[in-house]
């Protein structure tokens, strides 16, 4: 494992879109998530067939303020290239949009898991690792539990992030995150 860590702050996720939203706006990375190194291959695509997910996952990057660039697009997943791969030690973020002005996006039911339903993740190498749902929460964007969030409680963990809750139409974004956690 790489030294290092992500700048502390709540996580207001980018992948947040709506009705005349705007593309995308970042997410802080709390400093709970640390820089990783290469243990696992690159994952993929992300499948969570309870609801109807195949979508092809691309690296995302953090700003110069250590914010989580969400993807530009609406119909891929994004993974947090910094953090650990999916199945690797360590809290492993797949984000992707909720919805955009012209219907739903990847993560649009995401809020209709339930512990037990399961998520898997194909790797660069021809592997998959998949997880299980333990926990599904809604947070207001700015009361996100950092610690509860990306706490690893050990192994490899998955936390699944969209927006949610009532769409603000003057600032163009949602009020909340939802947050699935997968073991």
């Amino acid at each position: 494992m790489r030294a290092g860590a992500f700048l502390a702050g709540a996580l207001l996720l980018a992948a947040c879109a709506g009705e005349g939203a705007p593309p995308a706006r970042a997410a802080v990375v709390p400093a709970s998530v640390a820089l990783v190194g290469k243990d696992v291959a690159d994952p993929t695509r992300v499948r969570i067939p309870a609801i109807r997910v195949n979508s092809r996952i691309i690296p995302l990057k953090l700003d110069r303020k250590g914010k989580l660039l969400a993807p530009k697009r609406f119909d891929v997943a994004g993974w947090h290239k910094s953090g650990p791969e999916p199945g690797e030690k360590g809290v492993a973020v797949i984000a992707a949009h909720v919805d955009s002005t012209s219907g739903p996006a990847v993560f649009y039911r995401l809020r209709e898991l339930k512990p037990g339903h399961k998520v898997a993740v194909n790797r660069a190498d021809g592997s998959s690792v998949t997880f299980t749902v333990y926990r599904v929460a809604r947070y207001p964007k700015n009361g996100i539990p950092n610690r509860l969030v990306y706490a690893s409680g050990g192994g490899a963990q998955l936390r699944l992030i969209t927006c949610g809750g009532t769409f603000d139409r003057a600032r163009r974004s949602y009020r909340d995150n939802i947050v699935v956690f997968a073991r």
